[in-house]
């Protein structure tokens, strides 16, 4: 077959290109990059799409919306508003929405776009934590992404806060508030921020820019870099046939890569655009304009901030004075606390994970989920605890839905912050070892076929068919975690480990303890488990209790 001819067009655009940059070397680097083939390295692109959407959606909406908290009254469409004073940010608002075409549109889209854009930065760190994607050299990568979600934690804070309606004014009110309950220094934040009392005239303009020029050039820059470190470093792989650290099984980026990655940003275009037709969201017409007089029942921020007004709900009312000062305790505890065990655990994870296994080496194979079961472990603990303060910050929709007393459901979000972490982390922790008892049985009898054999005496066997070469490539997989020395081990001359030395070495030692928990592979190592049925099948014939591979059902 005859080689394809590229076309004159691009052989002479790649020639110019080349002859002033010197491109073409990295060009041919980047179109041969291999990229895996698995369904789970999506969610990455999913939060890219989506954040290029938000761009060109913002772009559009910043040629209408008018940043400014001068009063005027309004005279528009929507006349159930007709005579309303409001402030110019909202009246322009209101005439994206009905006056000009295709605004409703693109807002909703928009709106639908900063949603999706969280809940895919939230899945895609999860999965890089749960298959240890995170570990030497990626951890650069993994604090960029801690980033990432925190610039936008705010950038949808002050994006939906921009209207100036109802409903984002009593969560910028409680923003303030929050502001103000930071020791010291929080009232003159409020201040500098506010440009004086609440709501004053300067917050507006300030989110604005704030929103639409510092917080995407800081989320472009990082975005940049963190493709440039995935590129250079190479991605990770999921455990398979073939599959190794020192290889990528993919595909490449070029014809491959760079035509499904199309693909994918017009389907999630197209996703939004379905959602911003059928599935209204923040009809602020329906709210009206913000009063600092008035409260509406049933609000809640966007999904990713319901953590921040559930640890609020469910905070009790303690102050305390400090030196003078006044600490509200009901404020600063939710804000200061939730975010540090969530974000500080993640930032601090893959160095404390590095301490506590004495692992050094490079990893570029991820590990399954269930081989790990102390991280696993954690990270659902993470997700519960996040969950609970979701889920408290509808208390009221809840008592009202539920036919639930209020303060009933805000004590029972009380007891599971502490008891459903703690019971996530250990039913998941004996999942994961169930699963590696399940996998190791696996790989040394095959599973289960569902046919039963009478062998001649009687005894009655069921057969179990062989793992697929491709499933045993996978069980394999798991690599054992090294024990570290234990405090007051000594080593051949006697002398006692440095590593377990002094209430430091006795902390390592247990934390190496827990992450070296696993049910071993039976490549020489049986487990009790697969000792002990073993055993019971001592004395029959072994290889009538196998089925053969090419055997059907």
């Amino acid at each position: 077959m005859s080689e394809v001819e590229t076309p004159k067009a691009l052989t002479g655009i790649a020639g110019w290109t080349d002859d002033r940059f010197h491109a073409a070397r990295g060009m041919r680097v980047l179109m041969r990059k291999v990229f895996p083939d698995h369904w789970s390295f999506l969610l990455g692109e999913i939060a890219l799409w989506s954040f290029v959407i938000l761009l060109l959606t913002g772009t559009f909406l910043s040629l209408f919306f008018v940043p400014s908290m001068n009063e005027v009254v309004y005279h528009g469409t929507y006349t159930k508003l007709n005579g309303v004073r409001m402030s110019e940010a909202f009246q322009s608002t209101l005439r994206i929405s009905f006056d000009v075409r295709g605004g409703l549109l693109l807002r909703q889209i928009h709106h639908w776009a900063a949603d999706l854009f969280m809940v895919a930065i939230t899945a895609h760190m999860l999965r890089i934590f749960f298959t240890g994607a995170y570990r030497k050299p990626r951890e650069v990568n993994w604090l960029i992404g801690i980033v990432l979600f925190s610039l936008g934690l705010i950038e949808g804070l002050f994006g939906y806060s921009l209207p100036d309606d109802q409903l984002s004014g009593a969560g910028l009110r409680i923003f303030e508030g929050v502001l103000q309950g930071i020791p010291i220094i929080g009232t003159y934040a409020a201040y500098f921020l506010f440009g004086g009392p609440f709501p004053g005239h300067d917050i507006v303009p300030r989110m604005y820019i704030i929103h639409v020029l510092l917080i995407p050039g800081l989320i472009l820059a990082l975005v940049t870099a963190h493709l440039f470190i995935m590129v250079h470093q190479k991605h990770t792989q999921m455990p398979g046939l073939g599959k190794t650290e020192k290889n990528v099984a993919g595909q490449p980026f070029y014809p491959y890569f760079l035509a499904k990655g199309t693909a994918w940003f017009f389907f999630i275009f197209a996703a939004l655009a379905l959602l911003a037709t059928f599935a209204q969201i923040n009809p602020i017409w329906l709210y009206g304009p913000y009063s600092p007089v008035a409260i509406s029942s049933a609000s809640q921020p966007d999904w990713y901030m319901g953590i921040l007004e559930g640890a609020l709900r469910m905070m009790p009312a303690w102050e305390i004075n400090f030196l003078g000062h006044t600490l509200t305790l009901s404020v600063l505890i939710p804000f200061a606390l939730p975010l540090t065990i969530i974000l500080g655990g993640a930032t601090f994870w893959p160095w404390f994970e590095r301490w506590a296994t004495g692992d050094q080496s490079y990893h570029h194979l991820n590990d399954r989920p269930r081989n790990a079961p102390i991280r696993t472990a954690t990270g659902v603990a993470a997700v519960t605890f996040y969950g609970v303060l979701w889920a408290e910050g509808a208390n009221d929709v809840l008592a009202d839905k539920l036919s639930i007393p209020l303060y009933t459901i805000t004590w029972i979000s009380r007891v599971l912050i502490f008891v459903g972490p703690a019971f996530a982390f250990y039913a998941t922790r004996r999942i994961c070892l169930g699963l590696q008892r399940k996998a190791a049985e696996e790989l040394s009898h095959g599973f289960e076929s569902g046919i039963i054999r009478q062998l001649p005496h009687g005894e009655f066997l069921e057969m179990h068919r062989p793992l697929s070469v491709e499933a045993r490539a996978v069980a394999a997989a798991k690599k054992p975690v090294p024990a570290l020395p234990r405090a007051g081990s000594e080593d051949v001359n006697g002398i006692p480990a440095p590593a377990g030395r002094g209430a430091l070495g006795w902390l390592r030692a247990r934390a190496n303890s827990a992450f070296t928990e696993t049910v071993e592979a039976p490549n020489g190592h049986a487990n009790g488990h697969g000792e002990e049925h073993a055993a019971v099948g001592a004395g029959s014939d072994d290889a009538a209790g196998e089925l053969p591979p090419g055997e059907s059902h």
